[in-house]
């Protein structure tokens, strides 16, 4: 029995695949690939035949758009994405309230802070890409239906969509990243926790070639009685997100016609016949994390293990970067670099990591659709003045976010953090390329002072790189805003720890060669 992709065959019942994935979504398909890129053999089992065609997502920030870059994809998903200009808060009135302009230029990420993009469109790209990989198969049309650790590796039971036949693989570690209604997520044992935000949301996206004309950034109407967001996501695409009140469903607004009054304030010079509607849906926004994201050899990773409200733009980016997190741990204990106990450190980095997210997300969402008349009163008084707040409008802006907390593979002191745990910044290097592109996928010492030879030697042996902070670069001025000389940057681009002598950090950097190839054993469990 074999499995087919791209013209090449994989026997599935006599050897075991090092790493099976569940779900062909965002997350899935990243973390497909980078394990592709450090030389695991991995397989994606995608219930659909093909991208699924509804738009979803539509946000990401700048240090996703890093983790495109790792994935070898940035300048394709820079042609179909447009940088966002910042975030409008307006009254019931569509007066506006606060403005927080954005660089569309970015800035530490090396990228926009926030860009607006189509999720069907990425995910054929993140396929595309897919394919070009070797050591990455993934397979359509294929229902999984049971996942269960047995021994020393994992069953994997799913139903080929197409011949309904059942066929049977194992693998060394299985990755959930099939969204919401998770089937893996009952083979860790995990349940999701509710963190008491509900609300029922009307998603509009419009096709058209007249110019709405409207400022090219996030419009956010705070108003109780209809909250509402709107935006430009494409060339000719838009946006339209409406709170529902009592009893409305999606078939009240079916057509253009009957959403006219609710788009009219961006559309009103528009004939309905030059509006195409793309799609029309109800979703139910929730907050909910799961108690455990990891039983055995089994993980959790996106929806699987969280789900964001969408007030802040982080609901897919949190699954790629999950993605991110644990890819290069697994990859290490797979070719036997790292020892097996640092896959611990995944959910121990992520978990409180998603739910700082989540609860910013759902705080931004009750600021903006709560409080009645009351509330309204408030925010026009306070949003004008919210600039004024120490801190608030680059918090705001920056699209960085918080650290990861300590784990084993972040060192962080206890007193006084600095960058440990933090994103290195991408800066620009004096021959013209980025960090993300010299380091690629290694570890890396970023240092401001000259490291000996003995040192050089031993991080090229190690498979690392050596980024020299010169003096007026942002690097160098990270380096000194923590009061550090150095840092050991992990391959995922966190800082893992940071000090005054690099050839501490350089002792403490692990052998971790990219270009290693795991392939699949020879042998069942």
């Amino acid at each position: 029995m074999t499995i087919v992709s791209a013209g090449r065959s994989l026997p599935v019942t006599t050897r075991m695949i090092p790493v099976v994935l569940v779900g062909a979504g965002p997350a899935g398909l990243t973390a497909a690939t980078l394990l592709a890129q450090y030389g695991i053999e991995c397989l994606v089992l995608e219930r659909w035949d093909g991208v699924y065609p509804q738009p979803r997502a539509v946000h990401l920030d700048g240090e996703i758009r890093r983790i495109l870059g790792y994935l070898g994809v940035g300048d394709e998903f820079d042609a179909i994405s447009r940088p966002v200009l910042g975030l409008r808060l307006l009254d019931p009135g569509l007066r506006v309230l606060a403005q927080f302009d954005r660089d569309p230029a970015g800035t530490r990420s090396g990228h926009p802070e926030a860009n607006l993009f189509d999720q069907p469109e990425l995910e054929a790209i993140l396929r595309a890409n897919l394919a070009r990989h070797p050591d990455a198969t993934l397979r359509g049309n294929a229902e999984v239906t049971t996942v269960a650790e047995e021994n020393d590796c994992v069953r994997v039971d799913f139903t080929d969509g197409t011949t309904g036949r059942a066929e049977t693989i194992r693998a060394r570690y299985v990755l959930g990243c099939d969204g919401a209604n998770s089937l893996v997520r009952g083979a860790v044992g995990a349940r999701m926790r509710d963190l008491r935000f509900e609300q029922r949301w009307l998603v509009v996206d419009i096709a058209t070639t007249a110019d709405l004309g409207h400022w090219d950034g996030v419009h956010q109407v705070c108003d109780p009685a209809r909250a509402t967001t709107y935006m430009r996501i494409g060339k000719t695409r838009y946006r339209w997100e409406f709170r529902l009140r009592t009893g409305e469903t999606a078939d009240d607004y079916a057509d253009i016609a009957r959403l006219r009054p609710l788009i009219a304030p961006w559309t009103a010079d528009v004939p309905d016949e030059d509006l195409e509607l793309v799609r029309v849906a109800a979703y139910t926004f929730r907050a909910q994390l799961a108690d455990r994201w990891r039983g055995g050899r089994i993980f959790l990773l996106g929806d699987a293990a969280h789900l964001t409200p969408p007030f802040i733009g982080q609901g897919m980016g949190a699954g790629l970067r999950d993605a991110a997190n644990l890819t290069w741990k697994l990859a290490g204990v797979l070719r036997g670099e790292l020892p097996e106990r640092v896959l611990d450190t995944y959910e121990a980095e992520r978990k409180p990591h998603a739910l700082w997210m989540i609860r910013l997300a759902k705080l931004t969402g009750v600021m903006m659709t709560q409080g009645g008349e009351l509330g309204n009163r408030l925010r026009s008084l306070i949003a004008p003045r919210l600039h004024r707040l120490p801190g608030f409008t680059r918090m705001l802006t920056s699209g960085e976010s918080p650290p990861l907390r300590r784990s084993g593979l972040v060192n962080a002191p206890l007193l006084r953090r600095g960058p440990a745990g933090r994103l290195a910044p991408n800066d620009r290097l004096p021959d013209g390329r980025m960090v993300d592109e010299v380091v690629g996928g290694r570890f890396a010492i970023v240092a401001a002072v000259d490291l000996t030879p003995e040192d050089r030697v031993r991080v090229e042996e190690r498979g690392g790189v050596v980024l020299a902070a010169a003096p007026g670069t942002e690097l160098h001025r990270w380096l000194r805003r923590g009061r550090v000389s150095a840092a050991l940057v992990r391959p995922d681009g966190a800082v893992q720890r940071c000090g005054r002598s690099p050839s501490a950090l350089c002792a403490a950097l692990p052998r971790f060669a990219p270009g290693v190839r795991q392939t699949a054993s020879p042998n069942d469990c």
